[in-house]
This record gives C-alpha cells, structure tokens and sequence, in this order.
C-alpha cells in the first residue's frame, strides 16, 4: 500500500467519525478530535494488519489507541470521554464481514445442494465469528483505558501523577 492510499483511507476514517459523530449530536468543538482519533486508530489498524497481525488483533490495537488517546482529549475539549471514543470506533465496525455472514444464513436456509453445504455453513461460521470477535475487541479496546481511569475524573488526571497524589497512592 503506497503512502497515498494510506493517508486516504485515513481520511475516509475519519470522515465516517464524524458523520456518526453529527448523528449523535456531539459538541462542536469535538469533531475535528473525533476525525483525528479516528483516522489514527483506524491507520493503526490498517497498518497493524499490512504488518501481518490479524484482523482481530489489528482491531483492537486501533481502538485501545482511540481509548487511550480519548482520555486526554476529554480532558482538553471537557466532555466525557465516550463523547471522543465511540463515534472514533464505529468507522472499524466489521460490516462486509457481517454482511456475508446474513447472506451466508440467508444460503444455508435456502436448503444449498450437498456438496457446497459444508463449504458455505464453514464461510458462515467463519466470518460470524470473526465478526464477534472484532465487536470484542472494539469494546475491551475503547473501555479498559476508560476503566483503568475510572477512580478520578479525567480533569484530575495529570501524567504521572494525579491532582495533589502520587499514582501510587502515597
């Protein structure tokens, strides 16, 4: 994939952001970090995946960096962090794979002939699962940076510490 393509596909990532981020009615001053943690997590994921990783895992490399880097974007436009992270994720919803899973339960309803039954309940199950898992990812990837930081708002956090205590407590 040359350079181009790449930072187009960006580009289309977070044009997605923040057509989802406009349908849930999200701050004005949120969108253009809605496109930028977009097009960032879903260039991790397309580069993750050039670099051999799988899908799932590529998956949830692109939303744990959209998690991540939506608790300090919160902090900075103050709104939660949720308002950063889901439209910035919903652009890496598996939807072809999705699609060919309807269309495969669609076939196998339909009574196929013997011989391509196996091959299409196979392509089936494959691609629903590969579905379910990247749904999971996306979640454990958005949710465990905002969990990890539950115990203070997001406004207390400062990198390394937090408001007047160390991270350790002490």
């Amino acid at each position: 994939m040359d350079g181009f393509a790449f930072l187009e596909n960006g580009i289309w990532f977070g044009l997605a952001a923040i057509g989802f981020a406009i349908l849930f009615n999200v701050p004005q001053r949120t969108l253009v970090m809605i496109f930028v943690l977009a097009a960032l997590g879903g260039l991790t994921k397309l580069f993750l995946v050039h670099l051999g990783a799988s899908i799932v895992l590529s998956s949830l490399g692109g939303a744990s960096l959209i998690g991540i880097l939506s608790i300090p974007a919160s902090h900075n436009k103050h709104a939660p962090p949720l308002v950063f992270a889901i439209p910035a994720v919903i652009p890496m919803v598996p939807g072809v794979l999705a699609y060919q899973m309807v269309l495969g339960l669609l076939h196998l309803s339909g009574n196929p002939a013997g011989d391509i039954y196996s091959q299409v309940l196979s392509e089936t199950v494959s691609n629903g699962l590969k579905v379910l898992f990247i749904l999971m990812s996306l979640a454990v990837g958005v949710a465990v940076p905002m969990l990890v930081t539950r115990k203070s708002s997001s406004k207390d956090i400062v990198i390394g510490k937090r408001k007047g205590k160390a991270v350790d407590g002490k």
